[in-house]
């Protein structure tokens, strides 16, 4: 069997066993298989092929890392607007508790309120933050 073909099969099982896992970092490896069978295909020795393999699909994950270690990492489903469609609404507070705790009708039902921390308690519209259980965590407008 030809090297080019052995390099085409492992990226095909790479890539099928990417789709089963999810684990995108074997189609930045596939890259470098693939680019080792072109290798192959021009004649370039096992070595050349191999170093191909690995500087391509090494470099290539590498690369992908380092770009989603400066990423900023998502907020808690709690208060991500992207999970929690509540997030980023407007209640009316009437007044607070002096726990800084309240109450409010949201949606159509009675819901536990609290302020985000360092936040001062006064009434008047404020901004859901976060959903922790049945409790809005608010932010004065």
């Amino acid at each position: 069997m030809a090297d080019s073909t052995i390099w085409w099969l492992l990226v095909g099982a790479a890539v099928a066993v990417e789709l089963v896992t999810g684990t995108f970092y074997l189609l930045m490896i596939s890259i470098g298989m693939a680019a080792a069978a072109l290798a192959a295909h021009a004649g370039a020795s096992m070595t050349v092929q191999l170093v191909t393999a690995a500087v391509l699909g090494g470099g290539s994950v590498a690369a992908w890392r380092s770009y989603k270690l400066r990423q900023p990492s998502p907020p808690q489903a709690s208060a991500n607007r992207d999970v929690n469609l509540d997030i980023g609404e407007t209640v009316q507070v009437d007044a607070w508790l002096p726990n800084g705790t309240g109450s409010v009708k949201y949606r159509g039902a009675h819901w536990d309120t609290s302020l985000e921390p360092g936040a001062v308690a006064a009434p008047g519209s404020h901004t859901i933050v976060e959903v922790v259980g049945n409790r809005l965590i608010l932010r004065k407008n």
